[in-house]
């Protein structure tokens, strides 16, 4: 699912909320969402978010500029594009997986 492009998707989605988002605060997200089936270390998150900046999908702020203790993400108006582009092309897959959970699940219990 990482190479589908599950996690960057799910970053996307993530910083398209009402508040700005940060690396820790995007790994415990994924990790609740998925009920810790997908589990993404910082250095996984902080590169993606580097890579997302540097690719115009999402802007970042420091919270103290001074200090740099925690960088802030917002999704662009390109990363929403991006968002819906990936989500074309990830759905699918997902529902590849679900099949084939619930095949395997009712061999298991028959």
């Amino acid at each position: 699912m990482r190479r589908a492009g599950l996690v960057r998707l799910l970053v996307l989605q993530l910083l398209d909320g009402e508040e700005p988002a940060y690396g820790n605060r995007l790994i415990e997200r994924i990790r609740e969402l998925s009920a810790g089936l997908v589990t993404v270390n910082p250095n996984t998150m902080y590169p993606l978010l580097r890579t997302l900046e540097d690719e115009g999908l999402a802007v970042g702020e420091w919270e103290h500029p001074v200090r740099r203790s925690r960088r802030f993400y917002r999704i662009t108006e390109a990363g929403i594009a991006e968002r819906e582009t990936l989500r074309d092309d990830v759905l699918p897959t997902l529902d590849e997986v679900a099949t084939a959970v619930e095949t395997l699940r009712r061999e298991l219990a028959a």
